[in-house]
């Protein structure tokens, strides 16, 4: 990866030389992560590009910079960007009802912790979708009764072998957790955005997301399944064990990455390299635009990179924090970001405005339009909350800005 003078880009690179070491330093020697990869760029040009450990540790293979990684929920905004081109093209607006192109979201029953389900009063729209507010749930967050439905009908996860089409007619038989509109939980709901492109586009989910956003930006190593081609470069994935750091979750020789998936999941089944990732922020930094390809308009960007939720409040306004790809304090929510509100709330350096995700494998990415800034770091250790991987790379970062 070609690397600019961080000098000429306002940041010391001095301070920048101290993020691979301390990652090296505390969770790679202490055998607590495999191997990290680590990413700076301002301006458009990458100022830092670090890699060290192991993508595969049984097998001795070194992270490199065509690494293939498991993005989980980094998915999340590559759908979201693909469904807004819809939008662009007025096929539906963000107060749409759901249900207008999946009848089986029509009807819905709203749970009740002290008694029988009760009639939704409104219906899901797509901005609620698009928001994590349409009362939607994870089976993995083990909160409450619903989450066990979930859990027991396995809705949204890849071992589950249905397609979209299925999976949007077993959230229909399901209560929803809330009434839609009127809190905030992390959800399957961008797996929903992604049978709505398919009705909307008349192409499967991996087709219309390879036409019109990875094949234009050159994303040559993103899709949701890992090629023969790919196979050498896959990553393992790995888990907390109190015995030995970490433990072998996901053998990338067996892994069910190597398949194609019945269920392609637009919350969180794509496979990619941090150099693709990369691309796709940049594209996003640019407005809608990389390198003379035109993917949104500039206006769409903004609006999804605005906080979309009720009175510009945070997701803690928005009722109890469970678990999510990020903190609740200070952070508002997009269409498929979260967005910084102050840093100061947020417990973290940072700006107003910027926007970012990441995914259960403890990647994760930001992008600061005040400060010209992209950031990322990438492991493959589940869950991504196991350790403060996240705020350490963020503040070293923005320790290193000078102008």
């Amino acid at each position: 990866m070609e690397l600019s003078d961080p000098a000429e880009l306002g940041i010391s690179g001095r301070r920048l030389d101290r993020l691979a070491p301390y990652f090296e330093r505390h969770y790679l020697d202490t055998g607590l992560l495999p191997g990290v990869a680590t990413l700076v760029a301002r301006r458009g040009r990458v100022v830092h590009f670090e890699t060290r450990g192991w993508r595969d540790v049984e097998r001795r293979r070194p992270v490199t910079e065509d690494t293939v990684w498991r993005l989980y929920s980094m998915t999340k905004p590559v759908t979201s960007v693909g469904l807004l081109s819809l939008y662009e093209e007025g096929l539906f607006q963000l107060d749409d009802p759901v249900s207008r192109w999946l009848p089986e979201l029509s009807g819905l029953q709203v749970w009740q912790p002290d008694g029988p389900a009760i009639p939704a009063a409104g219906p899901i729209t797509v901005q609620q979708l698009l928001t994590h507010t349409a009362g939607l749930t994870y089976g993995f967050l083990i909160e409450t009764p619903v989450d066990a439905l979930y859990r027991e009908r396995r809705v949204g996860t890849l071992a589950h072998e249905v397609d979209l089409t299925t999976m949007v007619t077993e959230l229909g038989d399901l209560p929803l957790l809330f009434e839609p509109g009127s809190r905030w939980n992390y959800s399957v709901a961008t797996d929903v955005c992604g049978r709505l492109i398919e009705v909307l586009s008349g192409q499967t989910l991996d087709r219309f997301l390879a036409e019109r956003v990875l094949d234009p930006l050159g994303l040559t190593d993103t899709g949701f399944t890992v090629r023969p081609d790919q196979a050498d470069r896959f990553a393992a994935c790995y888990v907390p064990s109190a015995s030995q750091g970490i433990r072998l979750s996901d053998d990338p020789q067996t892994s069910p990455y190597l398949a194609a998936p019945t269920l392609l999941s637009g919350g969180g089944g794509l496979v990619g390299t941090i150099g693709d990732y990369l691309r796709f922020c940049l594209m996003l930094a640019g407005g809608g635009e990389l390198d003379g390809v035109r993917i949104l308009g500039r206006k769409t960007v903004a609006l999804m990179t605005a906080n979309h939720l009720p009175g510009g409040g945070d997701l803690t306004s928005m009722g109890r924090p469970v678990f999510s790809e990020t903190s609740y304090d200070g952070i508002g929510f997009g269409l498929g970001f979260s967005v910084m509100l102050d840093p100061a709330r947020a417990h973290v350096v940072g700006s107003p405005g910027e926007y970012a995700w990441g995914g259960a494998a403890s990647t994760m990415f930001w992008v600061d339009p005040t400060e010209e800034l992209i950031g990322m770091f990438w492991t493959q250790l589940v869950p991504s909350s196991t350790y403060p991987v996240r705020r350490q790379m963020r503040v070293m970062t923005y320790a290193a800005l000078v102008d």
